[in-house]
């Protein structure tokens, strides 16, 4: 029975139910906003409707009215892939399974269940109901992490939602396979020299394990409200994409709140990149941001856009791009203010050279020499906020 593979929901049966229910209820209220988009010719007669301030009224309602129906189809799509997510599991082998148990006992760990799991992209979990048999043991995770990682001959790493201590009551604890690549970043910032706080704001997170994400938002303006137009479009991207929304929805829903904010002008940009550590897939979007690049020795690639920022269209336009990272490479991510401060209007082309020259290695380093290039080319003059991020990329050695 321990060496049986099989396909299963993760949810009991029941729950899959209900959340597919829920699923089916909130298609149909989407359905129901489709409908009262299009108002019938009744509606829109000049009795009712009586001057043009009315009539944009309308139009604007009913685009509010379609892109709610939208955020309620994603939050459907996504109800509907949890509840028919399924996983091939295993009971481990006896043999193995004895091994784990054996080294466990060590360390006065009890086990009671193994299973390995292959998740969708084909990589292995690890769940183990685990309890301390001795009270005051302070076995931690990662402990236990590099017993099964020799014993598997894989190296394995804890989940992010497991407790850090193993206590006396049965839990279950989950590991994940390594990722390939591993990644330090560095962050260099200056505020505009008028202003006390910055108007550009930065996240580093992780939306699922072995994916990273890197979002970058410059405020309109400067000072406090540009700070908190852009800390509130990285804090709610952070969010969203760690609940699972797809990134263009995630996206329309903040530039909803912008263009539904009290204040006129909540404009922001937004330069995110997300990395697969497993493979180095690097994914940019780019919505009214600056150039970011990525370094490969003295060989620099450029990625930029065209378009606006957010808080300005009922849909935002956004650019994404591809590209495969390798072992060595950096990714450079700056704010407006880093090129505006290069001199003669040609900021990005000698953004290009600058950053082809550089022989540091150290992501701090590189993004603090950055900075205080662009402030030199400036005279000392900080006439806009300032934000480099760099992110290096390695593999990992082979276990």
């Amino acid at each position: 029975m321990r060496e049986k593979e099989t396909y299963s929901n993760i949810l009991p049966e029941y729950g899959r139910r209900r959340l597919l229910m829920y699923a089916d209820s909130i298609r149909e209220l989407a359905s129901t906003f489709h409908l009262a988009d299009k108002p019938s010719e009744e509606e829109l007669t000049p009795l009712e409707i009586e001057d043009r301030k009315d009539v944009i009224w309308q139009r604007r309602l009913q685009e509010n009215k379609g892109i709610m129906a939208e955020h309620l189809k994603e939050m459907a799509k996504i109800m509907t892939k949890v509840a028919e997510e399924s996983r091939r599991f295993a009971p481990m082998g006896e043999r193995r399974y004895k091994h784990i148990a054996h080294a466990l006992k060590a360390v006065n760990i009890q086990i009671r269940d193994v299973y390995i799991l292959e998740n969708e992209d084909g990589y292995m979990e690890l769940s183990l109901v685990l309890r301390s048999s001795k009270q005051g043991n302070t076995v931690t995770v990662e402990e236990i992490g590099d017993v099964i990682s020799v014993l598997l001959n894989n190296r394995m790493t804890p989940s992010a939602n497991n407790p850090f201590f193993v206590s006396q009551d049965w839990q279950t604890f989950y590991y994940v396979e390594e990722a390939h690549f591993h990644v330090l970043t560095g962050v260099a910032k200056a505020v505009k020299e008028t202003e006390k706080i910055s108007g550009d704001n930065y996240a580093i997170f992780e939306t699922e394990p072995g994916s990273l994400a890197i979002a970058l938002s410059d405020g309109m303006g400067s000072g406090s409200k540009a700070c908190r137009d852009s800390s509130m479009i990285v804090d709610l991207m952070q969010k969203f994409m760690e609940a699972g929304f797809q990134k263009e929805i995630a996206v329309q829903m903040i530039n909803s709140v912008l263009l539904a904010g009290a204040e006129s002008g909540n404009m922001s940009t937004l330069d995110l990149c997300k990395i697969d550590l497993y493979s180095g897939l690097c994914e940019f979007v780019k919505i009214g941001s600056s150039s970011s690049y990525i370094k490969r020795e003295h060989l620099v690639d450029r990625i930029s856009a065209g378009n606006l920022p957010l808080g300005i269209f009922n849909r935002p336009d956004m650019e994404i791009v591809q590209r495969r990272l390798l072992d060595g490479d950096y990714v450079i991510m700056l704010s407006d203010g880093i090129l505006d401060a290069l001199s003669q209007g040609i900021g990005e082309d000698m953004m290009t050279e600058l950053i082809g020259g550089c022989d540091l290695k150290n992501p701090g380093e590189i993004a603090n020499a950055l900075l205080n290039f662009s402030i030199h080319q400036s005279k000392g003059k900080i006439r806009d906020d300032m934000t480099v991020l760099v992110i290096g990329i390695w593999e990992k050695e082979a276990h």
